[in-house]
C-alpha cells in the first residue's frame, strides 16, 4: 500500500492498520500512530497541506533527528542537524510572525541546553570522547547558549511550568485538527505536536540521554518511557475515527466528538499522573533506602554504582564467627585488602575504614604493637593515595585524620623501643608477632613525614591567601613542626645519617624565612612588658639563629648529596640576612661559590637561590651598603619577571612558551602566601639604590657620549616620567622615586627626602623593616651625601672656589663628612680641584671643558664616524668586497683613525695644559 494512495479495500487497510498496532515497539522509541484512512479519502488524488503544516512538519523531523542523535551522545550529528533547524526556523519566520513560536521548538532549546550543561559537567564522560565529539560538544554548546538568548522569556516560562505549556499544546491540537492532522498523519503517521509532548513530572528530557548513578534498571526505565509515550498520544480509536471521518458524518457531529473528547481526557490524565507519581515516590523511597543501607556486609542487595559501566566488586568481609584472630590472620586480611589498592572502582574511603576497623581488631586481640605499626603504615599509605591526582590537595578532614595517625604511629614508636622500621627490611624477614626477638616492620616513617610536609605544602597553596580558611589552615604548621621534631629525635637515636640530614633539612625548611621577634628583642637589649612575658623568655629554647647554625653545620659535615648542602647553605644565608647579619651571610655565599653553578640545578633550587639573593640585597640596603645591594637586585629585577623568578605567581604568557603541562608543573613550585617577599618593597629598594648610584654618576658624565647605564630599569622609569604630559603630584611608589631623582638631580636634597620618606611611603614600604626608624636615618644620611656629590659635579664649572662651611650647612652635613667626600672625590679624579686647608675652601681647576666645548667634541666623533661610513659605502660601489686587499686598507685606514685620536689626545692635552698653566696663572695674577 502506497504511503498517500490506497489501492486495497477496506478489509485489507484494516488489517494493515491493526497489524501496525499490534507490532510491538522498542523500549524508549517514539510511537507512530497510523491514521485509518476513510473510504472518501482514498478516492482523493491529491493532499492539499497548508504552509504551516509543511514549516512545522520539517521541524519535528530534524527535532526527531537531535533527539536520536542525543540517546546516543552523537555530538557530530546533533551540531549538523541543530544548524539545519536554525535554517528552517528561519525559513518559516513569516509563520512564526503570525502563529507564535512553538512551544515544541522552546523544549527541545530547553532540553537541549540542559542535556549539553549535564555532558559538559560530566568530565570522566568528556574524556572517553572522542576528538570529533568533544570538538562538537564545546562548538554546540557555544551556539546553543548564544541562540537560546533570543528565546529567553520563553525557556524561562518553560521552565517554571512545564505543565502548563504541555496543556497548552493540548489545546492547540483540536484546534489544528483539520486538514493538517489529516495529511500529517498520512505523510508521517504522527502530528508534531503530539510527537513532542512531555510528561511534566518526569526528569528534564536532557537527562533521560545521560547515564546516571541513580535508576533501578533499564526495565522500569523502558517501562516509564511507554507510559510517557502513551500519555502524550493521548488518543484512542474513536478519536481517531472521528478525526478522520470529517466528510462522512459532517461538521458538527465531529465538533462534538472534539468536544466530548476534551471532557473525558482530564480524567484519564489525572488517572495516569497518579499512578506516575506512586511510581515516583517508591523509586525515591527504594533510592533513600539504599542510601540508608550500612556499606559493608550486605549481600545479594542492590549496590549503588558512581556513573560509568558498573563494576562488580566484592568488598573484603571481615573474619567469620568462630576464627581464631592471631598474627598470621591479620596479616592476610591485611593483604587481602591491600589487593584492591589502586584497582578501578575500588572505594578508597571504604578501605580507610576497613584498615581502621582493622586496627582496632588487632588491638582487642592483643597481637602486639608489630602488627599495628604495620596496619598504621597503611592507613597513612592510604590517606595519601585518597587523591589520585598528583596536583589535588587533601580534604580537611583527611588531613586531620592523617595528622593523627602520624602521631599516633610516633607514640608507638617512642613506647616500644623494641621495634625496628627500615625500607631494608624484607617482607618475608617481617617479624610481627608477640615473641622474644624485637619486632621488625617494613617501612619508613620519614617518607611518610615528607609526604605530609608536601601536602601540607599543596593546601597552603590551593587556599585563598586572603581567606581566614588561610589563617586556619596555616595554625597547622604548628603540629606539622612538632611531628618533625618528634621524628627528629627519634632518628637521632635511630636513623642513619643520611635520615638525619633529611629531617635536619625539613626542620630548616620551616624555619630559615621566619624572623625571631623575641631574639631579636633580646639582642638589642629590650625586655617583655609584663612579668609573664619575661618569664616566658626565659623559660623559651634556644634562638633561632643558634637552631640553624647547629642544623646546618651537621648538614655541612655530614651530608653526601649535593642538594640537601646546597639548600641548608641558601636557607643559612637567608636566616642570617633576615636578621641584618650582613658579613655573615655574604661570607657563606661567597665561600659556597653557589653562583658560578646554580643554574645547572633543578628549579626549586633555583627559587630558593633567587630568594635568598634578594633577601642579601635587602639586607645590604638595610645596612647602608647600596652599591651591594643593588648588585645583588641587579639580575632579578632587570629580568622584569621579578615574581615568577622568586616562585610567587605566573605572568601571562602564550602557549607557544609554556603549555598546560608547563603550567601545572610550575604551581605546584609555587611558594606558599606566607612566605613571600614583598614585591613592591623590593623594587622600591632597587630603585632607591640605583637612584643613590646612577643620579651622581649622570651628573659626572653629562656630556660623555659613551657613558653607560648603571640600571636600566631605572632610566626606563625616567622616561616614563618624562613623557608625562601632566606632572601632578606623585601618586604610587615609582613615582615617589622618579619625583624624589629629579629633586636630587638639582641638588636639592629637603625635595628628595620629602619625596622618599613621606606617610605614603612610610606604610607601603619603611614601616615593613624590622628596624624602621634606623633605616629612614641612613636613607637621609645616604641622600645628604649624594646630593652633595651631584651639586659639585653639576655646578663645578660655576664655581672658582666654594667654601666647606657653606657646603656643611646646605646639607646639613658635619665638617668631616664634608671634608671626607671632597677629598674622595678628588683622589678619584672625579673633580678637578685641590682643598685650600687654611680657609677651608675647595679651589676649582676648572679642567672640565664648556657646554660648548663638549658640543663640539661631540660633533668630530659623529663626523669621524660619518666618514668612515662614507669611505665603505665608496668601498662597495667600487667593486672591493674583501679578502686580503680589502683587509689592508681597511687595516690602513684604522691605522689613520687612530692616529687622528692621538693628535686628537694631544690636543685636549694642550688644551688642559694651556688652561692649567698660562690661563690659570694669568687669573690668579690679576686676583
Amino acid at each position: 500500500m502506497s504511503r498517500f494512495f490506497a489501492t486495497g479495500s477496506d478489509s485489507e487497510s484494516e488489517e494493515s492498520s491493526s497489524a501496525d498496532e499490534i507490532t510491538p515497539k522498542a523500549p524508549g522509541a517514539t510511537f507512530k500512530q497510523s491514521l485509518l484512512l476513510s473510504d472518501d479519502e482514498e478516492d482523493t488524488k491529491r493532499v492539499v497541506r497548508s504552509a504551516k503544516d509543511k514549516r512545522f512538519e520539517e521541524l519535528t523531523n530534524l527535532i526527531k533527528t537531535i533527539r536520536n542523535a542525543m540517546k546516543i551522545r552523537d555530538m557530530s550529528k546533533c551540531l549538523e542537524e541543530f544548524e539545519q533547524l536554525c535554517r528552517a526556523f528561519l525559513k518559516s519566520k513569516n509563520i512564526v510572525d503570525k502563529e507564535g513560536i512553538p512551544p515544541f521548538y522552546i523544549r527541545l532549546l530547553a532540553d537541549l541546553e540542559d542535556y549539553l550543561n549535564q555532558l559538559w559537567e560530566d568530565k570522566e564522560g568528556k574524556k572517553k570522547m572522542n576528538k570529533n565529539n568533544a570538538k562538537a560538544l564545546s562548538t554546540l554548546r557555544q551556539k546553543i547558549r548564544k541562540y537560546n538568548r533570543d528565546f529567553e522569556a520563553e525557556i524561562v516560562a518553560y521552565k517554571e511550568n512545564p505543565h502548563e505549556s504541555a496543556d497548552e499544546e493540548e489545546e492547540k491540537e483540536p484546534e489544528d485538527s483539520g486538514a493538517s492532522s489529516e495529511s500529517e498523519g498520512e505523510a508521517d503517521g504522527v502530528s508534531a505536536k503530539s510527537f513532542l509532548k512531555k510528561k511534566p513530572e518526569a526528569p528534564s528530557e536532557a537527562s533521560k540521554f545521560l547515564k546516571t548513578a541513580k535508576g533501578s534498571g533499564d526495565e522500569s526505565s523502558s517501562s516509564d518511557d511507554e507510559d510517557d509515550d502513551d500519555e502524550d498520544w493521548g488518543s484512542d480509536p474513536e478519536g481517531s475515527d472521528s478525526e478522520s471521518s470529517d466528510d462522512g458524518e459532517g461538521k458538527s457531529s465531529s465538533l462534538a466528538v472534539v468536544f466530548l473528547k476534551k471532557t473525558q481526557e482530564p480524567e484519564k490524565s489525572s488517572v495516569k499522573k497518579e499512578v506516575k507519581k506512586k511510581k515516583i515516590k517508591k523509586r525515591e523511597r527504594i533510592e533513600e533506602e539504599a542510601e540508608e543501607e550500612p556499606g559493608e556486609g550486605d549481600e545479594g542487595k542492590w549496590e549503588k554504582v558512581k556513573g560509568g559501566v558498573p563494576l562488580v566488586k566484592e568488598k573484603p568481609k571481615m573474619f567469620a564467627k568462630g576464627t581464631e584472630i592471631n598474627t598470621a590472620v591479620v596479616v592476610k586480611k591485611l593483604n587481602e585488602i591491600l589487593q584492591a589498592r589502586g584497582k578501578k572502582g575500588t572505594d578508597r574511603a571504604a578501605q580507610i575504614e576497613l584498615l581502621h576497623a582493622l586496627a582496632a581488631i588487632s588491638a582487642e586481640n592483643n597481637l602486639g604493637q608489630g602488627i599495628l605499626v604495620k596496619i598504621k603504615f597503611n592507613i597513612i599509605a592510604s590517606l595519601y593515595d585518597y587523591n589520585p591526582n598528583l596536583a589535588a590537595f587533601m580534604k580537611p578532614d583527611m588531613w586531620k585524620k592523617c595528622l593523627e595517625c602520624i602521631d599516633e604511629l610516633l607514640d608507638i614508636l617512642f613506647e616500644n623501643s623494641n621495634i625496628f622500621i627500615g625500607e631494608n627490611i624484607a617482607e618475608d624477614s617481617e617479624n610481627l608477632g608477640v615473641s622474644d626477638q624485637p619486632f621488625r616492620v617494613r617501612g619508613c616513617v620519614l617518607t611518610l613525614v615528607e609526604r605530609m610536609d608536601e601536602e601540607f605544602t599543596k593546601i597552603m597553596q590551593n587556599t585563598d591567601p586572603h581567606s581566614q580558611e588561610y589563617v586556619d589552615n596555616l595554625k597547622d604548621e604548628g603540629r606539622v613542626c612538632g611531628i618533625i621534631d618528634r621524628l627528629l629525635t627519634y632518628l637521632e637515636n635511630k636513623g642513619s645519617t643520611e635520615e638525619i640530614c633529611r629531617v635536619y633539612l625539613r626542620r630548616i625548611m620551616h624555619t630559615y624565612y621566619k624572623f625571631d621577634y623575641k631574639a631579636h628583642r633580646r639582642s638589642l637589649g629590650l625586655q617583655g612588658e609584663t612579668k609573664s612575658e619575661q618569664d616566658q623568655e626565659e623559660s623559651e629554647g634556644e634562638d633561632s639563629a643558634v637552631i640553624m647554625d647547629r642544623l646546618c653545620k651537621f648538614i655541612y659535615a655530614k651530608d653526601r648529596t649535593d642538594r640537601i648542602r646546597t639548600c641548608a647553605i641558601l636557607c643559612h644565608i637567608y636566616h642570617h640576612a633576615l636578621h641584618s647579619r650582613w658579613y655573615q651571610a655574604r661570607d657563606l655565599m661567597l665561600m659556597s661559590h653557589l653562583q658560578d653553578n646554580i643554574q645547572h640545578a633543578d628549579p626549586p633550587v633555583q627559587i630558593l637561590y633567587n630568594r635568598t639573593m634578594v633577601q642579601l640585597g635587602i639586607c645590604a640596603f638595610r645596612q647602608g651598603m647600596i652599591k651591594d645591594a643593588h648588585n645583588a637586585l641587579l639580575d632579578i629585577q632587570s629580568s622584569g619577571r621579578a615574581k615568577e623568578l622568586l616562585g610567587q605567581g605566573l605572568l601571562m604568557r602564550n602557549m607557544q612558551e609554556r603549555n598546560a603541562e608547563q603550567e601545572k608543573i610550575e604551581k605546584r613550585r609555587q611558594v606558599p602566601f606566607h612566605m613571600h617577599i614583598n614585591l613592591e618593597l623590593l623594587e622600591c629598594v632597587y630603585l632607591v639604590s640605583a637612584m643613590l648610584l646612577e643620579i651622581p654618576y649622570m651628573a659626572a658624565h653629562e656630556f660623555d657620549a659613551r657613558r653607560r647605564m648603571i640600571s636600566k630599569q631605572f632610566h626606563h622609569q625616567l622616561r616614563v616620567g618624562e613623557r608625562q604630559p601632566l606632572l601632578g603630584p606623585p601618586e604610587s611608589m615609582r613615582e615617589h622615586v622618579v619625583a624624589a631623582s629629579k629633586a636630587m638631580k638639582m641638588g636639592d636634597w629637603r625635595t628628595c627626602h620629602s619625596f622618599i620618606i613621606n606617610e605614603k611611603m612610610n606604610s607601603k614600604v619603611w614601616d615593613l623593616f624590622p628596624e624602621a626608624q634606623r633605616v629612614r636615618e641612613m636613607l637621609v644620611r645616604k641622600i645628604q651625601e649624594e646630593s652633595l656629590r651631584t651639586y659639585l659635579f653639576t655646578y663645578s664649572s660655576v664655581y672658582d672656589s666654594i667654601s666647606m662651611e657653606t657646603l656643611s650647612e646646605m646639607f646639613e652635613l658635619e665638617m668631616p663628612t664634608v671634608h671626607s667626600i671632597i677629598s674622595k672625590m678628588i683622589i678619584n679624579e672625579e673633580l678637578m680641584a685641590s682643598l685650600d686647608q687654611p680657609t677651608q675652601t675647595v679651589v676649582m681647576h676648572r679642567t672640565e671643558p664648556t657646554s660648548l666645548q663638549n658640543m663640539a667634541l661631540q660633533l668630530a666623533e659623529k663626523l669621524g664616524s660619518l666618514v668612515e661610513n662614507n669611505e665603505r659605502v665608496f668601498d662597495l660601489k667600487q667593486g672591493v668586497y674583501g679578502g686580503y686587499f680589502n683587509r689592508d686598507q681597511k687595516g690602513g685606514y684604522q691605522q689613520k683613525q687612530s692616529y687622528q685620536r692621538d693628535q686628537k689626545s694631544s690636543y685636549q692635552q694642550k688644551q688642559s695644559g694651556y688652561q692649567r698653566g698660562g690661563y690659570r696663572n694669568q687669573n690668579q695674577g690679576n686676583y
